[in-house]
């Protein structure tokens, strides 16, 4: 028999169902409450509310857990390819090779981007930030695939959508990024792999052969992974809530780009390493700055450190700080800024202020390490955060279309001034 949870309202009594996920997630259906008693809940920020019932990602904070569709995160960032958790994500299950073949050899055919685009990018001056670029860039797009603006489109020409964005936003930060050093474009090379044809974009040079490093690849390839889902974050709500008004797909992605932006949310792996930069101009005393943090009448805050959902150590950040010891290992990379991080690292392991407060460092802290030993520029990190979650928005938008959920519209409680007369200009 399911659980009921009883609310008492003047003389009335209200039953509202409880509905239990499947890893014994319980929540109160509120669906009908409006039209029973007249009331709305208030939840800013919605911390408390179950927007939709998903199937995608389930994470645990307390317990420290993350799984897409069922399997441990670590798993994946360790064994699988970024394009096989990709279709996992889009589609349900892990592809058998004859399915992950096609759908590889699919993104390879649709990497190119339209002539006009470069026109398109290279008409932002070149300090530009490249998110801003990146979401109008993606926007665009639907301009070039006008079909996909049907949003009853058959399924394989939003299979199709599908793959051009995969396929095409590589080729988009890489071009962002070419433009915004004044080099020539580098077209895709379609005989490489996924990340490898990504990082041949971004830094191959017509003067010079690029070495593409494999532990770099591999680096890659677990960062994309780790950031490719993450439940009903703020981007991910946002393309839901977006394309629950039957917006396009490039349309709903260019919107989460947009919401990941922010610092408190994409941009939090960007504000890391211009903390560090910070540190490292004062003279690099860590101890002087752990302390600024302890202090509860000081504004400073350690980037990095503890996160918004989970309440114990970041799954995440233990598979990518293994990854980044051995990228600075293999790369043999000796930088002040990486010494400094290493010493904070150290306190909010070991200092009982950051232990008894769960402050450990987060996924941000070393995905931002991580991407400056790859000579990627602090600006472009949010990019590759979004690179990253390209999958998990797009399974987000496909859920929410074939769950046929109704157009997003929250209640508000309203607590401004109440009716009153105009009072025409001349007698104000």
């Amino acid at each position: 028999m399911s659980e009921i949870v009883e609310l008492k309202y003047g003389e009335n009594v209200y039953k509202l169902p409880v509905i239990t996920g499947t890893e014994d997630e319980k929540a109160i259906n509120i669906a009908k409450l409006r039209d029973e008693t007249g009331l709305i809940t208030l939840d800013t920020g919605y911390k408390n509310t179950g927007a939709t019932s998903s199937s995608i990602t389930f994470l645990d904070g307390e317990k420290g857990i993350l799984h897409y569709r069922g399997y441990p995160i670590d798993q994946l960032a360790e064994h699988a390819d970024f394009l096989e958790v990709a279709y996992l994500l889009i589609y349900g299950e892990l592809p058998n090779k004859e399915q992950f073949d096609s759908f590889v050899n699919k993104i390879k055919k649709h990497t190119l981007i339209h002539e006009n685009t470069k026109q398109f990018i290279t008409s932002y001056p070149a300090n530009a930030h490249p998110m801003g670029i990146l979401a109008s860039a993606v926007c665009s797009l639907s301009s070039f695939y006008p079909e996909s603006l049907n949003p009853y489109a058959e399924k394989e020409d939003e299979d199709l959508t599908i793959v051009r964005l995969i396929a095409k936003l590589p080729t988009l930060i890489a071009w962002i990024y070419k433009m915004s050093k004044g080099h020539p474009f580098n077209y895709p090379v379609n005989k490489l792999d996924y990340c490898s044809n990504f990082l041949h974009m971004m830094f191959s040079m017509p003067t010079e052969e690029y070495h593409i490093e494999p532990v770099v690849v591999e680096a890659l390839n677990k960062l994309l992974i780790l950031h490719a889902d993450h439940e009903q974050n703020c981007s991910a709500s946002t393309v839901r809530m977006v394309g629950s008004s039957k917006a396009n797909l490039y349309a709903s992605i260019a919107a989460g780009i947009c919401a990941l932006w922010g610092p408190l949310h994409g941009g939090a792996n960007q504000e890391v390493l211009e903390m560090l930069e910070k540190i490292k101009a004062d003279g690099g005393d860590t101890k002087k700055w752990i302390a600024k943090a302890k202090d509860k009448n000081d504004n400073f805050r350690l980037m990095g450190f503890g996160h918004r959902v989970y309440k114990n150590f970041d799954p995440r950040a233990k598979i990518i700080k293994a990854a980044c010891d051995h990228v600075l290992a293999k790369l043999g990379i000796h930088d002040p800024i990486l010494d400094i991080a290493k010493e904070l690292e150290h306190a909010a392991l070991t200092d009982d202020y950051f232990i008894e407060r769960k402050l450990y460092p987060n996924v941000d802290f070393y995905s931002g390490i991580i991407y400056k030993a790859m000579n990627i520029p602090v600006e472009m990190f949010t990019v590759m955060f979004a690179l990253g979650r390209l999958p998990g928005w797009i399974a987000q938008w496909k859920e929410m279309n074939e769950n046929k959920e109704p157009i997003g519209r929250p209640r508000q409680v309203y607590v401004g001034k109440t009716n009153r007369d105009y009072v025409p200009m001349a007698k104000r």
